[in-house]
């Protein structure tokens, strides 16, 4: 869908931008093909795709079999210490191409890079590891189990080979993809989004300025093709030739991959979620704190200019109209501020919401509209959720007389839970989980994260890899 954005985000009239892609660890130049950017349609060309190039034979062992797994944390945090915005022009260069095609402003893509390289860092990556595999030896050897009864096995988390559909919300989603691509030994095609067809191709070419022939970079491909595109899906969307594909992103990518699941071709899927914030009549004590409550609810509903599934959409408030009504005048001027992950002035709203908005404001009371559409942001007070997924600073204030109420819109589609106050924390998060959500965070810190912890509800590595028994009973 393409939208209008503010002045920062126009339009290109200039020639197309050039994609390179990595096969299996070496760079492909070439501008055969021409395609059209999701959300700003800006051009930009591609190789052309050499599919067979693409297949590892399966009588073929991956690059990174027999690697040991402190060799690759090693390598992945080299890579770490070189993947600095300010100094490296390989990712500069990077940054300054995914600004004309995607609705973040340059800031704060420089501002994710700098999050990006966390990722990389030694101890988190094996902190990971240690977190997600009871006997983190079984990705290097077979590991030799004795069960109550005496039967004797062994087992491997045998290296997988993995079609990732890379998300396009944030650079550090292809940080993450590849470095979980590395940690489980796959040998692994990334197909890159639209909106950030660069980023994936720039970490590989960092890694490739630290060793271009290491095992890491030789299990990589990097390449990007129409979503749902016939002369290609059908063709590598294959049990013969990889096991899973774990997919990133909207509902309509995730229902495009499900239709080519079968026995031996699996899908590891991060879906598309939605976060909320749950606001007790706390806030209310006094004047200093509703301000300070109101900051840390904008930060939540405006990372990432609310594109991303932690970024809070629906804001259940305890108290009784006045109070909420107060609490959605506090909040609206927080939303049209400058911050880390989020620019002042986000993208226009599309059109069809615009519309809804506009409707909800001349109902009666049970609603209210603060803001307008001038990118500042915008506050809808209701008295239940709107009907439509807000987005681009749209912060959907829902009254509740008790927090308890807002159990009953929490679903297995509920990412991150933003509680004020932190203490009640303890007093829902069982129920929370009970309800499908898989996140309680304190409000304000929804877009900070502890590695090493399970994302949308699970340990992503030990479903990566193949689990292979050798039993000898």
């Amino acid at each position: 869908m393409n939208i209008a954005v503010d002045i920062d985000k126009t339009e290109s009239k200039a020639a197309p931008l050039r994609v390179q892609h990595v096969v299996r660890g070496r760079l492909v130049e070439g501008d055969a093909v021409h395609h059209v950017s999701r959300d700003l349609g800006a051009g930009f060309t591609t190789p052309a795709i050499d599919l067979n190039a693409l297949i590892t034979p399966r009588s073929e062992p991956g690059p990174l079999f027999d690697v040991r797994i402190s060799e690759i944390i090693d390598f992945l945090a080299e890579t770490g210490e070189r993947f600095d915005i300010d100094r490296n022009p390989i990712l500069q260069e990077c940054a300054e191409r995914i600004a004309q095609v995607n609705t973040l402003p340059r800031r704060v893509i420089d501002n994710l890079f700098r999050q990006g390289r966390g990722v990389l860092n030694k101890q988190a990556l094996q902190f990971q590891i240690e977190q997600s595999f009871k006997q983190p030896r079984a990705l290097d050897e077979w590991v030799p189990l004795t069960d109550p009864f005496g039967n004797k096995t062994s087992i491997r988390a045998f290296p997988p080979r993995l079609i990732h559909v890379v998300a396009g919300n944030a650079p550090t989603a292809a940080v993450a993809s590849i470095a979980q691509g590395a940690l489980v030994k796959a040998i692994n095609l990334l197909k890159m989004p639209s909106s950030d067809p660069f980023t994936t191709v720039a970490i590989l070419k960092v890694m490739m300025e630290v060793d271009p022939d290491h095992p890491v970079v030789r299990s990589m491909s990097a390449i990007y093709w129409r979503g749902g595109d016939e002369m290609v899906e059908p063709i590598l969307y294959r049990p013969q030739y990889f096991d899973k594909i774990v997919a990133w992103g909207g509902g309509d990518a995730i229902n495009n991959v499900v239709k080519y699941l079968g026995p031996g071709f699996q899908l590891v899927s991060f879906d598309p979620k939605t976060s909320i914030s749950m606001i007790g009549a706390e806030a209310f004590v006094d004047e200093a704190t509703l301000e300070a409550v109101a900051e840390q609810a904008a930060e939540d509903v405006t990372a990432f200019n609310q594109e991303g599934c932690l970024a809070s959409c629906f804001l259940y408030t305890e108290g009784t109209r006045e109070q909420v009504d107060r609490f959605c005048e506090a909040l609206l001027p927080r939303l049209g501020v400058d911050r880390e992950l989020a620019s002042a002035i986000a993208p226009r709203l599309p059109g069809d919401m615009r519309e809804e908005i506009e409707v909800l404001g001349m109902l009666d009371d049970s609603y209210r509209v603060w803001g307008g559409f001038d990118g500042l942001g915008l506050v809808i007070r209701s008295e239940e959720p709107v009907s439509f997924h807000p987005t681009f600073k749209t912060a959907n204030v829902v009254h509740v007389h008790s927090l308890d109420e807002a159990l009953k819109y929490v679903n297995v589609a509920t990412q991150t839970v933003g509680m004020f106050p932190h203490e009640r924390k303890a007093v829902y998060r069982d129920r929370l989980a009970t309800a499908g959500a898989q996140r309680v965070v304190r409000l304000g810190s929804a877009a900070k994260w502890c590695a090493g912890s399970p994302h949308d509800a699970m340990y992503p590595l030990p479903r990566f890899v193949h689990w292979m028994v050798d039993d000898d009973i």
